[in-house]
């Protein structure tokens, strides 16, 4: 297994899964430390942030405890590199690039976690007592679920269209235009400061930390992101959103709702009946194909596909056309093996064209294709 194969197997597979499968119980992105024994109070309150989107975790408290999914691996069975990936190779063999075998590795990288420093990593590691861990349990309910979704309706209210702001401007570079914003009900952040206080009054700070619109320190989450994209049900009810940065030195560029993405983006696509639809990575290529007048959905990112939507699909031929890197080729192909064993049709878009003139080049995404400026 090349270097690149090694890095698109990863990015194919979910943390979180592979987590759970170990024993561990991830909520909410949060899991007790795997040495407890290192904590006050055994890490009653976890410590270890699990990254669905990176493929990596951390420890807030232990420096040597991060990395990537083979590194959480090691931990959890207490083995080298090598029989992590062997492991992972074994779980996810649809995953494993056709004909690969294992990279070789040199004497230093066999027994240290694949995501943390040489530096960083001690000599000798005591294996994780996971059976001395009692589970995560799940935060309280301060406010039942449709009360959740009215406070995230309330403060998708609060925002202003996108017409003549910053967030114009950023969504007609990239050839987006106001007949999809309109469509999509598009909202941008105006005044950070009035929002805040406004929600602040409408809910207090401990139901928007509950429902995740506000941080740990009691701040709107979106300083960053005031490009926000709803997500809409077939009723075009909206209690999910997407938050987008518009400065390009912001990272990461994109900023999701905390909490489990309910269904794709733009579910008014999946209506049951017979016809095609494309399958995109992301809101802004979901928007340039509706502006096409394509039929179009999008999920967050290529590990984001959930089984659970299979039946959404049912009557469509999809188009898989995520981004045209490593990582986005890896999940088209576990996404078309998800729909052909639910006895869906999909195809690859481009595919078998690549030494055409107007194929998208490497790196590209949909939004570059059509002739998107960054």
């Amino acid at each position: 297994m090349t270097n690149e194969e090694l890095k698109q197997f990863k990015a194919s597979i979910s943390i979180t899964a592979v987590a759970q499968s170990l024993g561990v119980d991830v909520v909410r992105g949060k899991c007790r430390c795997f040495f407890p024994q290192r904590h006050v109070h055994g890490d009653r309150t976890p410590s270890v942030s699990v990254s669905e989107e990176r493929g990596s975790f951390r420890c807030w408290v232990c420096d040597d405890v991060r990395g990537d999914v083979i590194a959480l691996v090691q931990l959890l069975r207490d083995c080298s590199f090598v029989e992590a990936l062997d492991w992972l190779m074994e779980q996810y063999p649809f995953l494993v690039p056709n004909g690969a075998k294992r990279p070789a590795l040199n004497k230093d990288s066999t027994n240290k976690p694949s995501g943390a420093s040489t530096a960083s990593a001690p000599k000798a590691r005591p294996a994780p007592v996971l059976q001395e861990m009692p589970p995560v349990e799940e935060p309280k309910e301060l406010i039942s679920e449709d009360e959740r979704k009215k406070v995230i309706l309330s403060f998708l209210k609060h925002l202003s269209p996108v017409d003549n702001t910053p967030a114009a401007a950023w969504l007609a570079r990239r050839r987006i235009y106001k007949p999809v914003w309109d469509k999509m009900l598009l909202r941008t952040i105006v005044n950070y400061g009035e929002l805040n206080r406004q929600l602040r009054e409408e809910f207090g700070e401990e139901v928007l930390k509950y429902v995740g619109l506000y941080n740990d320190k009691g701040n709107l989450r979106y300083y960053k992101y005031p490009l926000i994209f709803p997500y809409m049900d077939a009723q075009r009810h909206s209690w999910y959103f997407q938050a987008r940065a518009i400065d390009s030195s912001v990272v990461p560029k994109e900023m999701l709702l905390r909490g489990s993405v309910p269904f794709p983006y733009n579910m008014a696509a999946l209506d049951g009946k017979p016809g095609w639809v494309y399958l995109c990575e992301g809101c802004v290529d979901t928007l340039t194909f509706l502006g096409q007048k394509i039929n179009a959905v999008g999920i967050p990112g290529v590990r984001s596909f959930k089984v659970e939507w299979l039946n959404l699909f049912k009557n469509k031929s999809v188009v898989l056309c995520l981004d045209h890197d490593e990582a986005g080729r890896s999940g088209m192909e576990y996404i078309g093996k998800l729909f052909a064993q639910a006895g869906i049709r999909s195809i690859i878009l481009g595919e078998g064209l690549e030494n055409l003139p107007t194929a998208m080049k490497e790196g590209e995404d949909i939004n570059d294709w059509f002739g998107g400026k960054k």
